[in-house]
């Protein structure tokens, strides 16, 4: 399968003082999808503006054309699959059905405990995102859904008209664990990951393909206890969290060496983030640009 190139445009720009001009031209540049992250705040951005994921995607949706659109990722922290269910119908709907779900379970992060909660152990968000994942999928695929859970429960919640996509939008589950892995394998129709983040701090780039090539083999293993083709889903790898941090982005040949090496172990898209001066993901512009409209054609 080819590689596919999109982005992540994190919501920190007003909508009209710059936030609609990248998204449209993430479309103009020809990426597949940008997505955005769902949080309520997020690390070194916590002191600064930050918008709200599913609000920018719908004005990014009204302002885009062909781009496909999506979060990397949302999470159980804050969220509720009845609301949420609710909220990507009118979302997918608003863009014609351009939109993937990224999901995931979620961390330690300010969202945690932004509600007053204690932060969830890593057993706790497991358990979690185990309950959360199938019922968002009941809710998006059946018009009306009652269940009673441990943590989430559904009472005639209806969700009509649907998707247009069917029978319902794209998950792009976000799992390196087996509880996440099986997840993936059963609901996804993409897996997502950032990589070992162990290695990220003192690991090479080496092994971290190493370490990434492990984790392709254990969602092989588990999409084989779920009688499942492996090569059904897409791969997405989200560029930033490995050993190599910000280097590929130094200029189009980095990237294409970063791109090749990946793709050759099974990914089938990478993402990029849209620069943004001062922080970890600062990146020249015009280099950004270059590699969203050559990169991918120099791959072969």
């Amino acid at each position: 399968m080819s590689l596919r190139l999109s982005t992540v445009i994190l919501p920190v720009d007003r909508w009209h003082e710059g936030g609609r001009a990248k998204w449209q031209r993430a479309e103009e540049l020809g990426f597949h999808a940008a997505y955005t992250y769902d949080h309520l705040s997020w690390r070194s951005f916590r002191d600064g503006p930050w918008f709200g994921a599913l609000p920018t995607l719908t004005a990014a949706a009204t302002a885009t054309d062909r781009l496909r659109l999506g979060t990397l990722v949302t999470s159980p922290n804050f969220r509720h699959p009845v609301t949420l269910a609710k909220e990507l119908i009118s979302l997918d709907d608003i863009s014609g059905g351009r939109v993937t779900l990224g999901i995931g379970a979620g961390g330690n992060g300010f969202d945690a405990t932004a509600l007053g909660q204690e932060a969830w152990t890593p057993k706790e968000r497991a358990d979690r995102f185990g309950e959360f994942v199938p019922l968002l999928d009941r809710l998006l695929t059946e018009g009306a859904v009652s269940q009673k859970g441990v943590f989430y429960t559904a009472e005639e919640a209806r969700n009509l008209p649907g998707c247009v996509q069917r029978p319902r939008l794209p998950f792009a589950v976000a799992a390196t664990g087996p509880r996440g892995l099986k997840l993936a394998a059963k609901y996804g129709q993409a897996w997502v990951t950032t990589g070992d983040p162990k290695l990220y701090e003192e690991g090479t780039p080496e092994q971290s393909v190493e370490a990434l090539r492990g984790q392709i083999e254990k969602l092989g293993k588990a999409c084989a206890e779920a009688d499942r083709d492996v090569a059904d889903l897409d791969k997405i790898l989200l560029h930033g969290f490995t050993p190599d941090r910000n280097r590929p982005l130094e200029s189009v040949d980095a990237f294409v060496d970063f791109a090749g090496r990946h793709h050759e172990l099974g990914f089938t898209e990478i993402v990029i983030h849209w620069p943004i001066a001062g922080s970890d993901f600062a990146a020249d512009l015009g280099i950004f640009e270059a590699i969203a409209t050559e990169a991918i054609g120099r791959l072969g």
